[in-house]
């Protein structure tokens, strides 16, 4: 008997496009995008009719009506977030959400109480953690044979200039919640985590040296982790070209990532063991490796495997607050020149909102 075909309806047609190309186009035989809903019907339409959707809607609230919808796919722009997921979960619909889950750790703390309370199920998306090349790191972790962390860096140098910040909701606190750290750097920072273990300190700086907006464009951060490793992370949307690249030096091997800026999980990575008995244990582990395909391809397979009861969340809103832990401590280290220890607590200055004062709603 064949497994069931989730019905989905695609929020915001944007990077919304994206998921259907890469995540339910390939696993036809386990979604059918239903409905797609955005208030510009103009950009709407010709995506509907690329992909034979023809239940096209401008308002969200025809959505959570639906109820042959299972699954609401938030594609929406930031601010918009945590009032669609909080909706669409008290309906009892699946959600997907694209990143940044919400805009605080006050609201992802919400999210993760409604969670509870809702039949159905939420996965962030963090679509860089899938690809053979961090696929094959991980496993090499999670065997145990790269051994002690002891240092990692994360790279993001990507350009962004006027084009971009031409859509209005862009460059503003209200709207995108943030620049570089929350936009862009957020995935290459949840895969560092997601590798290396939990923050336990983090000294940050921010600056908004390339374009003329309200958030940030520059970071650089120094951590420590639970473990005891030791690590880096530098973003800039100033650069000349894109690329990402993230390295790690563990006790027994090295790995660096391909640099592809927004798919460095894909093609294999440069692993370096550091000994032929280390070699030889990692050529065993990968010797009958099966191809992983990146980003919302197997995002979105994985997340069909955990709706059947086949397996755990690829994704969780845990992994999103620890992603937005980090955001708030930046942004609170970066306004007071202190280390900021996590996890943050509801007492923190900054638990309900990293915004600047002067730009939060009255």
């Amino acid at each position: 008997m064949s497994e069931k075909i989730f019905n989905v309806a695609v929020i915001g047609v944007g990077i919304g496009r994206s998921h259907i190309v890469e995540g339910y186009v390939p696993n036809a035989d386990k979604f059918n995008v239903l409905a797609l809903c955005d208030l510009n019907v103009e950009r709407m339409t010709p995506i509907a009719d690329e992909f034979g959707v023809e239940r096209r809607v401008a308002s969200f609230d025809d959505v959570l009506a639906m109820d042959d919808i299972d699954i609401i796919d938030i594609c929406t722009p930031p601010m918009l977030h945590f009032p669609m997921v909080m909706a669409a979960l008290k309906a009892g619909k699946h959600v997907i959400c694209e990143k940044p889950l919400v805009g605080s750790l006050a609201q992802v703390d919400e999210v993760m109480a409604q969670e509870k309370l809702s039949k159905g199920k939420l996965m962030p998306v963090f679509q860089y953690r899938f690809g053979d090349g961090i696929a094959q790191a991980k496993a090499i972790i999670d065997a145990g044979i790269a051994g002690k962390p002891f240092v990692g860096t994360v790279e993001t140098l990507w350009e962004r200039g006027a084009d971009y910040y031409a859509v209005p909701w862009r460059g503003k606190w209200a709207s995108e919640l943030g620049g570089v750290l929350m936009t862009h750097a957020i995935h290459q920072h949840d895969l560092f985590t997601y590798l290396m273990g939990d923050v336990k300190r983090l000294f940050g700086r921010v600056a908004t040296r390339v374009n003329p907006i309200e958030v940030e464009d520059c970071v650089t951060a120094s951590l420590e982790l639970e473990n005891g490793a030791l690590g880096s992370f530098t973003a800039t949307l100033g650069s000349a070209g894109n690329m990402t690249r993230l390295r790690f030096a563990f006790e027994n091997v090295s790995f660096e990532s391909d640099h592809a800026a927004y798919n460095p999980g894909d093609k294999p990575w440069t692993i370096t063991p550091r000994n032929a008995e280390t070699a030889d244990r990692i050529a065993a582990l990968l010797k009958d490796w099966k191809h992983v395909p990146s980003r919302f391809e197997t995002q979105m397979a994985r997340f069909h495997d955990a709706l059947v009861g086949k397996a755990p969340l690829p994704v969780t809103s845990a992994d999103s607050r620890r992603a937005l832990e980090i955001v708030t401590a930046f942004y609170h280290s970066s306004t007071s020149h202190e280390d900021v220890p996590l996890p943050i607590a509801t007492q923190h200055p900054c638990y309900q909102s990293w915004v600047p004062a002067q730009f939060r709603a009255a």
